[in-house]
């Protein structure tokens, strides 16, 4: 047959355009291509629709292309539910509340904007709001002086634009595995770590219980409110009948989160009870355990505004099969210098939180905390 008179059949041909347009609709547009290419790298996924990846990049204040608000929509959803999954699964003996509060933990618009500075989502976003740029700015650089991830909130409010972001990227993951939720955890789960605790709830004081303790101390009743508006949950805080915060969010658990840490906010100004310098030190006794002493310490310093502890190992002696640390902690307050060792351990991790241990214990007993 003569290769210049072979002509595919009508049906073949028609096939092989379609295929052809699919194609190229699956594909970022020029503009896009190196942000989908490095966000895959990041993700480790490679899309069969990338175009699904380019619009959960886009933000909607670029008017030339579709947003990502669509796909915040089942993101939100979605992992919502994958993480609904793991810690049913991981934590078999808790109650539904300790469970919604783990959810809350690990989707949170705190800890998904976290994911998207660690992972430096943004970037890599096409957008038309520059006031956008300055907010994100200031809050990556406040995560990177901190030395641990703060489960409810740190020195600076997190830009809602960083969770939507992450919301949609884990959305476009969805919708390109078709709707696969099992297959979207193990996909998505090694850009959420580290995964929030319930040693780690347990450690931090949480908003709500701050909250209500602050009220006690000072004789005042705490009140708070829920109610639906649209797809938004919103979480009003009362204290004797007024009207003191407000927050909303799509998870009931996290506007009532928010609304007790803007409460808690207002309330300091003028409730003088120092109640998270209380709370640090309610379990300190002689049964404290000392794996959650570095975690306080470094707690504490943050609300008294001092600077992180420094931690430096004064011995180091015996073989590698029995080795000894002792490790001693500095913390400069404003009225001086402290300085304390703690006992001598088989790991330098053990001996620097017996050093903390031994700090805390003496702060409870002095007068630095009044």
């Amino acid at each position: 047959m003569n290769p210049e008179s072979f002509t595919l059949p009508r049906a073949t041909v028609t096939d092989y355009r379609l295929l052809k347009e699919a194609m190229l609709t699956s594909l970022p547009s020029p503009e896009m291509e190196d942000a989908v290419f490095y966000v895959e790298n990041i993700i480790n996924y490679n899309f069969k629709n990338k175009r699904l990846l380019e619009e959960a990049l886009t933000h909607s204040s670029y008017t030339d292309s579709t947003s990502y608000q669509r796909l915040e929509f089942i993101g939100d959803a979605a992992l919502g539910l994958a993480l609904s999954n793991y810690v049913f699964l991981a934590y078999p003996q808790l109650d539904p509340g300790q469970l919604s509060l783990l959810r809350a933990a690990n989707i949170s618009t705190e800890k998904l904007a976290r994911v998207a500075v660690k992972h430096g989502f943004y970037k890599f976003v096409r957008h038309s709001a520059a006031a956008l740029d300055d907010k994100v700015r200031e809050f990556a650089e406040a995560v990177s002086q901190e030395d641990n991830t703060a489960v409810y909130g740190g020195s600076i409010k997190a830009p809602k634009v960083l969770a939507d972001i992450v919301e949609s990227i884990a959305a476009a993951i969805y919708v390109d595995i078709d709707f696969d939720l099992q297959k979207l955890w193990m996909i998505f789960r090694g850009l959420l770590e580290p995964i929030v605790t319930l040693e780690e709830l347990q450690q931090q004081p949480q908003p709500v219980t701050l909250l209500f303790k602050l009220c006690q101390k000072n004789g005042k009743q705490v009140d708070i409110k829920h109610w639906r508006k649209n797809r938004k949950n919103i979480a009003s805080v009362y204290v004797d009948g007024s009207f003191v915060a407000s927050a909303s969010s799509e998870q009931k658990e996290i506007a009532k989160l928010n609304a007790a840490r803007e409460a808690l906010e207002k309330l300091a100004q003028s409730m003088p009870v120092n109640c998270d310098v209380c709370e640090i030190f309610d379990d300190i006794d002689e049964k404290f355990e000392i794996e959650a002493a570095k975690q306080k310490l470094h707690e504490l310093c943050g609300k008294k505004k001092w600077p992180k502890p420094s931690y430096k190992i004064e011995k180091d002696e015996g073989p590698s099969h029995d080795k000894k640390f002792m490790s001693a902690v500095q913390i400069a307050t404003t009225d001086g210098v402290l300085f304390i060792t703690g006992d001598e351990k088989s790991r330098v991790k053990d001996a620097e939180n017996s050093a903390a241990s031994m700090m805390l214990r003496a702060l409870r007993e002095s007068t630095y905390l009044c």
